[in-house]
């Protein structure tokens, strides 16, 4: 569970990962207690204080993901290369268009941005397999109505391993929490709201 939140993080930012559940379902989620909130930070710190202390890691010493290993006694080139070969099994055949993309969107650091995340966060496969890991990301960014980066990422778990039937049950899944949440699909006419512009992209 650590890991999936912290393999979440990059697409949905550490203070919060939008996913945010209201039971029961409230038309009005933003003016009603959270009863349950996946926030990458806020979660990690709760699920802390809820763990034995036995199973916790301690700072900047043994971790199941040798993350502190990495950053500090591997060369960052080496964890670079295993994040471009992350990235492009993901991607396939469009990897190159995506990260031109990037490269290309005005300022180059979106590109180093996302060679570190790949890098040092998402191709780390110590705990979360490349298919798990490609399911927290379709998790993450189904309730953020990026269908762009759904797309991408849907066909990027076949990629990395999964099976049609298990990515559509994860969809599946993850919309149906999202819609004991509180979200819908939002008409044109309303301006703001917890909820999606389109369908959902799918495979």
């Amino acid at each position: 569970m650590r890991e999936a939140l912290v393999k979440a993080a990059p697409i949905g930012g550490l203070p919060k990962v939008s996913i945010i559940f209201n039971y029961p379902p409230d038309p009005y989620p933003e003016t009603n207690p959270v009863i349950l909130s996946w926030q990458t930070i806020n979660s990690l710190l709760a699920l802390k204080a809820a763990t034995p202390p036995a199973l916790l890691d301690e700072p900047l010493t043994y971790s199941p993901t040798s993350r502190a290993l990495e950053l500090y006694d591997i060369p960052s080139s080496t964890i670079l290369r295993r994040g471009h070969i992350f990235f492009e099994k993901l991607y396939g055949k469009v990897s190159k268009l995506v990260m031109g993309q990037m490269d290309e969107s005005g300022t180059e650091d979106l590109g180093i941005a996302a060679r570190l995340m790949y890098g040092y966060i998402l191709s780390n496969t110590r705990v979360l397999t490349a298919t798990e890991t490609s399911f927290v990301l379709i998790a993450g960014l189904i309730p953020q109505d990026v269908n762009p980066q759904l797309k991408g990422h849907l066909k990027g778990a076949l990629n990395n391993g999964a099976s049609l039937e298990e990515v559509k049950a994860v969809r599946e899944v993850v919309i149906r929490i999202c819609e004991a949440s509180g979200m819908t699909k939002l008409e044109d006419s309303v301006p703001a709201g917890w909820g999606w512009r389109s369908a959902v992209a799918n495979l």
